[in-house]
Order: C-alpha cells, then sequence, then structure tokens
C-alpha cells in the first residue's frame, strides 16, 4: 500500500457553513440524507466528540467517478466537522462484485482488481486529508479476509446472517424474481460487507458507515451485525442517488460515466458537462458538490431567477468541481480553449488533448491533406448537406477554418494551418463547430 499522503492543495480552503448549528443539519440542507439509522441520536453523535467513520469504494473500474464523488465530498465535509475517516478499498469484495440489477457482474482477475485497488487509493487522497489528528487512514478489506477459511467464516460470521431477512434486500429480491436469479457469490457480498464494519468497529472503534442509498441492504448488514456480536449501536447514513429533474440518471454523457481520471473524461469533457447542468439542476449540484456556503448559493440563486444568460451559476459550478478535480491550471487551460474555439483568444494556443476531447464531442470527420478544402471540411462533417450549400456559406461570409474567414472554398488549406499538424477547425456561422482529423 502506498503512503497516506493527501495531495491536493485545495483542501486547505475548504470549510464548512457555519451558519448551520452543526454538520448534520448542513448534510441534510445540501440534499445528502437520504436515509439513515435513528436521526435523533445520529445528529447527537455528530454534535458530539470526534468519532471515526467510513465508506467503502469497490474497485470495480480504475477510476472513480462522479456517484463516488458524492461520498468523497460528504467524507470531507464529516471530516471537517472533526470527525476521522477510513477509507475502504474492496480487496477482497473487488472480487466478489455486489449484486446488481441488471445481472450477475463478470468476475475480474485478483491481478487486475489489485491494480485498481492501488489506482482508487491515489484517487482517495486527492479528497481527503491524512494529515493532524482526524486524518484520514486507508483500509482494504482484503486484509482481514484473505487468511480466513470458508469454515472460519462460516462458523464465526455466517452464522449471525438470516437467510429470510438476506433475501428481502432490495436488489437480492429483484434478482431471485429474475429470469437469471442471483449466484450464491453475490448473495453472499452483504455478509462480506456486514464483516467490514465488525472489523472496523473492533480495531478503529468506528461507529457509522456511509454510502449510496442503493447500498442501504449492505449497509445495515453491518449495523445488524455489529449488534448481535457487540452488543453495540451504531449508524448508518444513505446518501440519495443523485438524479437530474427530468428524473434521469445523473453523472453520464452520451451514455459513457464522468470519471474523475483525466485520462478517462479530459478536463475539457469535464468542465463541459458542469458547465451544461439546466437551470433546474445547477443550485441541487452546487450544494452537493461545491463547498460555496447557504449565502453564496442564495446569490446565485437570484442569478438564475432574474439573469439566467450569463449563467453564473453554471459557471461558478463548472469552475469549482473541474478545479477540485483537475486542479486550477487544468481548469483555467480548458476555459481559455473554450474561449478560443469562439475566436476569443488564440486558437494555436490550444493543446492537443483538449482539441482530442472537442472531436470527440462535436461533429467530426478525416481528410487528408490533399482533399482539405473548406468546402469538402463542410461537407464532411455534415455542417452543411452538400457542396452547392457549402459554396453558398462561403460565398455570404458564413465559413471559417480556424476561426479565419474562408474566401475561396476550392483552395487547400494550407500546411500551416494544421493544429499541432492534425487539427483542423470547421465552422459555419457562429455556433456550428467540427473538426476535421487528418488522415
Amino acid at each position: 500500500m502506498s503512503e497516506n499522503v493527501s495531495t491536493n492543495p485545495a483542501l486547505a480552503a475548504q470549510q464548512n457553513d457555519s451558519s448551520f448549528d452543526n454538520v448534520w443539519q448542513e448534510l441534510k440542507w445540501r440534499g445528502l440524507v437520504h436515509v439513515s439509522t435513528d436521526e435523533n441520536e445520529l445528529e447527537k453523535a455528530l454534535a458530539g466528540d470526534s468519532l471515526t467513520y467510513y465508506c467503502g469504494f469497490d474497485p470495480t473500474a480504475a477510476s472513480l467517478h462522479l456517484g463516488h464523488l458524492v461520498q468523497l465530498l460528504t467524507m470531507r465535509r464529516l471530516q471537517l466537522a472533526g470527525h476521522k475517516p477510513l477509507a475502504l478499498v474492496g480487496g477482497s469484495t473487488g472480487l466478489i462484485g455486489d449484486p446488481r440489477a441488471s445481472g450477475e457482474r463478470v468476475l475480474n482477475t485478483p491481478e487486475i482488481v489489485a491494480g485498481w485497488v492501488q489506482s482508487l487509493q491515489d484517487q482517495i487522497k486527492h479528497y481527503i486529508s491524512f494529515d493532524g489528528e482526524n486524518g484520514a487512514r486507508m483500509v482494504n478489506n482484503l486484509d482481514w479476509t484473505q487468511g480466513i477459511s470458508a469454515i472460519e467464516f462460516l462458523r464465526d460470521i455466517g452464522k449471525y446472517f438470516r437467510v429470510g431477512t438476506m433475501i428481502k434486500k432490495e436488489l437480492v429480491a429483484k434478482r431471485l424474481n429474475s429470469e437469471e436469479g442471483i449466484s450464491y457469490t453475490e448473495f453472499s457480498y452483504q455478509i462480506l460487507q456486514g464483516y467490514d464494519y465488525l472489523q472496523l468497529f473492533r480495531e478503529y472503534n468506528c461507529t457509522l458507515q456511509f454510502g449510496g442509498s442503493d447500498q442501504w441492504g449492505n449497509i445495515t448488514s453491518g449495523t445488524e451485525l455489529v449488534r448481535r456480536v457487540e452488543g453495540k449501536t451504531v449508524h448508518a447514513l444513505g446518501t440519495p442517488l443523485i438524479t437530474n429533474s427530468d428524473g434521469t440518471k445523473f453523472g453520464k454523457s452520451e451514455g459513457n460515466a464522468i470519471w474523475l481520471d483525466a485520462e478517462l473524461c479530459s478536463p475539457y469533457t469535464f468542465y463541459q458537462f458542469w458547465l451544461n447542468q439546466s437551470d433546474a439542476d445547477v443550485l441541487e449540484r452546487l450544494k452537493v458538490f461545491t463547498f460555496r456556503s447557504r449565502e453564496e448559493i442564495k446569490e446565485l440563486e437570484r442569478s438564475v431567477k432574474e439573469e439566467p444568460f450569463k449563467r453564473e451559476a453554471q459557471r461558478t459550478l463548472a469552475w469549482d468541481v473541474t478545479s477540485l478535480v483537475h486542479g486550477e491550471e487544468a481548469t483555467r487551460k480548458v476555459i481559455a480553449a473554450a474561449e478560443a474555439l469562439f475566436g476569443k483568444g488564440n486558437i494555436a494556443d490550444i493543446d492537443e488533448a483538449t482539441l482530442q476531447s472537442v472531436a470527440a464531442e462535436v461533429k467530426s470527420a478525416e481528410l487528408t491533406a490533399e482533399n482539405a478544402t473548406a468546402i469538402n471540411a463542410l461537407v464532411a462533417t455534415d455542417l452543411v448537406s452538400s457542396k452547392a450549400e457549402a459554396r453558398r456559406a462561403v460565398e455570404q461570409g458564413g465559413a471559417s477554418i480556424n476561426n479565419t474567414k474562408v474566401d475561396d472554398g476550392e483552395a487547400l488549406i494550407d500546411e500551416s494551418a494544421w493544429l499541432h499538424g492534425k487539427y483542423l477547425l470547421v465552422r459555419r456561422g457562429k455556433k456550428n463547430l467540427a473538426v476535421i482529423t487528418r488522415g
């Protein structure tokens, strides 16, 4: 396991909103409480002395995504309130996979899972602090499960679970009633997660676990196991699954997850995702994904109502989240690139990775240097439906290459115009943008 060192300078500037009586009240205002164990007792615990809490992340991919960011920021809010986080990356549960509504998971090799464990641990260090009296600790459930035999596990842990209760868990019940059913492997996942809570309670006096509300059945398997084995009451919290105002799933862009890894989702794409949030959704996003205060968000709400064309709330959201995830320098670069794309800066300053991201988001096509005329570019990218329409666009002054108006649509585009030797930005009118990649 790598060293537990925080890597994000943005952590130092983060703080909870002092206008709330306690962190529980702030969590509720931000919409982060969907379900919990005894609310009054949990509020008292969070308003009292420092407690230890944990949230688990299973390595089912090489990167975390926006759903995980909800949990990471919730961990940070509790840490800022003086409580101590345990970040659990599931080296053993990642080998099993929690039940999904859509069917059985494909099991990955131990080598792949181990690599993903390391990747997720490195990412988590970016969002919570490992310094100070309540610095976080990284834990891996493989450390306490790999040495247990099947007999020991069934005798010492399995005996505390009741099958009647286990099959009533929402996802388990769905799978049992499906044509495919559910394997014993995935059915047993909740026992493993329950054992995690028991182990962390014993070793670190951890008394709160939280996660997405879709994990509530697994989470409460832990509270019940601690009660049965140790005779102690511990807490649990389920955050809501974030959806758009129209009820669709949040965190998807053209069918793809919004990953926190820049290699899987570029800073440009990431920034544009937040910038394109609707007026109906942006205020709730500010509450969940930023550390803006209640007063600041109220002012942004006024802007949304009175001056929506300025999109101040969206720009604030995009800046805050992108600079948190990718850093301020990268965020400034993508803002400058977006402005340059529409003629407000030097287009030659846009780096190649950003141009590649732009090409993935707009209409694009491939041309060789020998075929690269403005007319061919307009047609290839479907900015026009025919060469005749392309000629009219050029004649009317409505076509440009790299933000320079085209005068001769039949002329080959000069070699020096290719950005990074391989890209051309093609535009019809002010808003219709496309990218030509050199073939």
